[in-house]
């Protein structure tokens, strides 16, 4: 028998519990995982409060990203013992994640921990800052290096965004970072890399087609008009990597920034990113993340407290990241 947090829906409403289960009961899976931590993501937060459609099927363990140690493997690739990681294809949503002491996966979904980094340090980085890097992955591919000026981070508090904020200054970019809670958290995004804060508002205000070019990239997590307000400031060929909907998934822009300064917008996606590119990002994230950003913009709870804090990731209360010991 083993721990976990256990999804529940009763008369449309969703209910989370702690319970004792069997492995008898986990779902079918290629490798048997020991986990060590798994953290909470906003989408972890909708579905644990039931204020997004994130749960496909009931019952359901929540946690979209897990650490840990494979006890037994069906497959070649990974023998007991190994140190695996696991971020997105679905898990905590349409199959039993990483809420719990022991979960049973698909090998394809797995990658060996990097070399140096701890099961808690995976999970301090997780789907938002292996989100983080492909989105500075994408702005480096693009063309945006240091020299070109300014970058923009929105929702600069939450995970992806305090990982792109620290990603980005350790690669010599000048970052600037918007969140709606400035005296907050404004020394701590300093702390991160960050040249300067400015608050949400500022990007809050009525949208042109084309507004004064302001920054060469942007890494947005926000979606809707804020991502519309960050399209219309970005200079001559210039690039946003378009990674969240926090503001909301509608888009009311023009054609104007892509037509008449060459903007480009890049999407993001790390739930089914090819092996390839999500191993290089895993490496890449290893080798620049500094150690102080584990101490500055991490928190540690247990699982009996994933509820609560549930509740305060998708009401804006979180700054950084939530990681969750099992």
């Amino acid at each position: 028998m083993f721990k976990a947090l256990i999804l529940n829906q009763q008369d449309k409403k969703t209910t989370a519990e702690i319970c004792q289960i069997d492995e008898s009961q986990l779902p079918e899976g290629e490798v048997l995982i020991d986990v060590d931590y798994s953290s909470l993501n906003y989408k972890d937060g909708l579905a644990i409060t039931g204020k997004g459609r994130i749960v496909r099927q009931f019952p359901m363990v929540p946690g979209i990203d897990l650490a840990g140690q494979v006890i037994e493997s069906k497959d070649g690739r990974y023998q007991a013992g190994d140190n695996v990681v696991l971020t997105g294809w679905g898990v905590g949503e349409g199959h039993w994640g990483g809420m719990a002491e022991k979960a049973s996966l698909q090998a394809d979904w797995l990658v060996p921990l990097p070399q140096g980094m701890s099961s808690k340090q995976a999970m301090m980085i997780g789907t938002a800052g292996l989100t983080g890097m492909l989105c500075v992955q994408a702005l480096v591919d693009a063309g945006i290096k240091p020299e070109s000026g300014e970058i923009l981070v929105t929702g600069a508090s939450g995970g992806v965004g305090s990982v792109a904020v620290t990603l980005l200054a350790q690669l010599g970019y000048q970052v600037v970072a918007v969140t709606g809670r400035v005296e907050e958290n404004g020394e701590l995004l300093k702390q991160l890399g960050a040249s300067r804060v400015i608050p949400r508002s500022e990007l809050e205000e009525p949208i042109r087609p084309l507004d004064k070019q302001l920054w060469a990239g942007a890494v947005d997590t926000a979606g809707s008009k804020i991502l519309a307000k960050v399209l219309s400031q970005i200079s001559y060929d210039g690039a946003v990597a378009a990674c969240g909907l926090a503001n909301g998934f509608d888009l009311p822009t023009t054609v104007m920034p892509f037509i008449l300064r060459g903007v480009k917008l890049l999407g993001v996606d790390s739930v089914s990113c090819p092996y390839p590119r999500r191993m290089a990002a895993w490496k890449r994230i290893a080798e620049i993340l500094p150690a102080s950003y584990y101490q500055q913009a991490c928190r540690e709870i247990e699982l009996e407290q994933a509820a609560e804090y549930a509740e305060a990731i998708i009401n804006g209360q979180v700054t950084g990241r939530i990681v969750i010991k099992l």
